[in-house]
């Protein structure tokens, strides 16, 4: 039997679609929306993508927020803490 604190819950959310659908645009949206309501936020992608910025996630349209890169999904859960919600950019 696991411990008799309240357990973890939440959901996850995918968004997907072709090149040059908006995706990155759709997740900065929805992350700004999460800070908008007070929500804490942690925003990562992989180390090895440096097209637009090293510690940002940027749109083709140019929106941009600021990003943790991660070389592997392992360092992502050490890094997430007491989040509220955690966004993976592709």
């Amino acid at each position: 039997m696991r411990g008799t604190g309240p357990r973890p819950y939440g959901s996850v959310e995918v968004i997907t679609g072709s090149m040059f659908s908006g995706k990155t645009e759709e997740l900065i949206r929805r992350l700004n929306r999460a800070r908008y309501a007070k929500q804490t936020v942690a925003v990562f992608k992989p180390a090895t993508d440096t097209r637009y910025a090293v510690e940002a996630i940027v749109s083709h349209g140019a929106a941009a927020l600021p990003c943790i890169p991660v070389t592997d999904a392992a360092e992502i859960l050490v890094r997430v803490g007491d989040t509220q919600v955690v966004g993976i950019d592709e």
